[in-house]
């Protein structure tokens, strides 16, 4: 065996080198072109409407107030719904007892509802009644108080 000199070992690490860069030995090569395309999927028609419901207890007296659950059922199958800005109003069964003797906060949580599920917390708030120095409330004993709740 031949005796490597320095020259001939600069020139088989250089020829190593190419080898490693250049593939081995394999050619590159590639084409340019033009075009287009397109691609096209119909999105799901929506979650439709949720229930909403107001859950507090009973017994409200001049001055009295309590916190209110709000809570939605989303009977979809297929999709999950958000729930936006929480809007409520009060109502009663007795013409006399004014629902303005009242108030009702909203505080949304705009949580989204799993599709398929009930009872799921939307948000929260208070249902006060509000005492009158001035005017009898007598009308509101015994009267059903009813928080009508929306979304927008």
């Amino acid at each position: 065996m031949r005796k490597m000199t320095k020259k001939n070992k600069v020139l088989a690490a250089a020829g190593a080198l190419a080898l490693v860069a250049g593939g081995g030995g394999a050619a590159y090569a590639y084409w340019t072109t033009t075009g287009a395309g397109e691609g096209k999927a119909t999105n799901s028609a929506g979650g439709g409407t949720v229930t909403l419901h107001a859950n507090f207890t009973g017994g409200l007296t001049p001055g009295d107030f309590r916190t209110v659950g709000y809570t939605a059922d989303n009977a979809d199958l297929n999709t999950s719904t958000k729930v936006g800005a929480l809007t409520a109003t009060v109502s009663t069964n007795v013409a006399e007892c004014l629902p303005a003797w009242f108030s009702v906060t909203a505080n949304t949580s705009s949580t989204t509802v799993a599709k398929n599920s009930t009872g799921t917390s939307v948000g929260s708030g208070v249902l006060t009644f509000n005492d009158s120095a001035t005017v009898d409330q007598s009308p509101c004993k015994g009267a059903i108080v009813t928080i009508t709740v929306g979304s927008v």
